[in-house]
């Protein structure tokens, strides 16, 4: 369903993503997995048709991302990291805004909606504006606008993050139900150990821009001489913990560089 090779991407004289090869099987759960700045968002954007890659290939269900945008767009939905809801619209009205987007026809926009929107446990809120939601009910309700256009794969970036337990276990429940009865692709990136230990059925693990190992979780320990998913992470990744500003703040600074000499 993703076969990525030797994609990298450069800004100015900083390597963010750095030639990485992996693919993805239809109906796969995919962790990416790595430190702060370690080049996963990066490598979501290039899949997502939100960044070019400087080198590399991408195919996406049959399309490469790079020459048909539009084709690879109507494959995929994506959980962003940061909040992208309206808050100013109600919960139905986010939905519809993004359906029509997508070009859903009407008729049948109307009944997906109100699926999805039940699949969550949102449809009582429908008319509820977004600002008034709880964090967790936003996140819900991102998933539910993501899937409009019933896509091949969904991408999720940390997409629970901040969010308590109980929540967090919700959220797996309705996308591990939608990867059974669907069959559809699940990419996501994750800070939580666990959750990638529990629903994963592929691993892999990035740092420095580079793909240090891909694998189940059991492989990972095994060639780690590790006990769980944590502990071959740190065995891989190092304990040093991670500026995640500097680092944000540094490819920013990168970036001004760039658009500065345009």
């Amino acid at each position: 369903m993703i076969q990525v090779t030797n994609l990298t991407k450069r800004f100015g004289e900083f390597t963010a993503v750095d030639h990485i090869s992996f693919s993805v099987k239809k109906g796969q759960i995919f962790a990416f997995l790595g430190p702060n700045g370690a080049g996963k968002t990066t490598t979501i954007k290039m899949l997502t048709t939100l960044l070019l890659p400087t080198e590399g290939k991408i195919e996406m269900n049959g399309v490469d991302p790079t020459q048909d945008k539009d084709g690879a767009r109507r494959s995929f939905g994506i959980v962003f990291q940061d909040p992208s809801l309206d808050d100013e619209l109600t919960a139905l009205e986010n939905m519809e805004f993004h359906g029509i987007l997508y070009g859903v026809p009407r008729k049948l926009l109307k009944q997906r909606i109100e699926q999805l929107m039940k699949f969550v446990e949102l449809w009582d809120r429908k008319d509820d504006l977004v600002k008034h939601f709880s964090g967790g009910m936003k996140r819900r309700l991102e998933i539910a606008r993501g899937l409009i256009h019933h896509p091949k794969i969904l991408f999720l970036d940390e997409p629970t993050l901040g969010l308590d337990p109980q929540t967090r276990n919700h959220i797996w429940s309705y996308i591990q139900d939608l990867n059974k009865k669907e069959g559809m692709t699940v990419f996501f990136t994750t800070h939580y150990m666990e959750e990638a230990n529990r629903v994963a059925n592929e691993i892999a693990v990035i740092d420095h821009g580079k793909i240090m190992i891909h694998g189940t979780s059991k492989a990972l320990q095994e060639k780690t001489k590790t006990h769980t998913l944590e502990e071959a992470f740190l065995a891989l990744t190092g304990k040093e913990i991670r500026d995640e500003v500097a680092g944000s703040s540094d490819q920013l600074r990168m970036r001004h560089r760039i658009w500065t000499r345009r």
